[in-house]
């Protein structure tokens, strides 16, 4: 491979990942903001009454139902603001291959970002929602025949997958993680369904370690932005 298609791929990442986390704090203040200064934020899962929570409800399967009628309208302008299609074509693009499973597809917002068929040739979409997956369907509708007949779109709990052991070659996970009751659980249960050899990309938000100035922003302002983003949607 020549020295001009690694300088290539650097600088996406490079432009990618500042572009996204210089878009965070921007993010947080165009949907976090307006919340009245009397609020509790409750940023502690060992909070007393986290069932007030917006960032630990239980029901989160349950509000993407309400929400996947305006998902996408108002994802979009995230995603535009913080660079985040440039990721996902980037990590699928260079990293999808063979049979595929992604879990917390929703909407199907990567669709468009796999490989070609000499790459990929199966791509499993999976959803607790299946008002998300609905979306991605219509979505689906828009493409060619045999690009369509790669796709599958399945209601399933990536906690608790059908699948059977080492059944796919790349798992993909992007921005899943936060709506998953179980993480830990899931990510046991991702491992159990990769073959050996295989990968699990995962495209996630996360604390960091190295800029605890950032981290304490998004902690004290976790509640807030989670709010006022479901509320938004709600509207929309």
């Amino acid at each position: 491979m020549s020295l001009s298609v690694y300088a290539r791929r650097a600088g996406l990442v490079a432009v990618s990942g500042s572009v996204y986390i210089g878009a965070v704090y921007l993010g947080l203040q165009l949907y976090g903001g307006g919340a009245n200064k009397d609020d509790k934020l409750q940023n502690s899962a060992d909070s007393d009454n986290i069932t007030q929570s917006y960032v630990f409800d239980p029901s989160r399967t349950a509000t993407f139902q309400r929400i996947a009628h305006s998902y996408d309208d108002e994802i979009a302008k995230d995603e535009l603001v913080m660079g985040i299609n440039l990721l996902r074509r980037a990590l699928l693009y260079f990293h999808a291959k063979g049979d595929v499973l992604e879990v917390g597809a929703g909407t199907g917002r990567n669709l468009g970002y796999y490989p070609g068929d000499s790459t990929v040739n199966k791509i499993v979409l999976t959803d607790t929602s299946d008002k998300m997956l609905e979306r991605a369907k219509e979505k689906l509708n828009f493409m060619s025949t045999k690009e369509r007949e790669r796709y599958d779109v399945v209601t399933a709990d990536a906690a608790n997958l059908t699948f059977e052991d080492n059944s796919f070659d790349t798992i993909v996970d992007s921005f899943g993680l936060c709506s998953f009751d179980d993480p830990v659980k899931v990510l046991i249960e991702l491992q159990r369904v990769c073959k050996p050899d295989g990968k699990i990309l995962l495209l996630e938000h996360g604390r960091s370690k190295t800029y605890l100035g950032l981290s304490g922003y998004l902690d004290k302002h976790a509640e807030r932005h989670a709010k006022n983003w479901v509320s938004a949607l709600l509207l929309g």
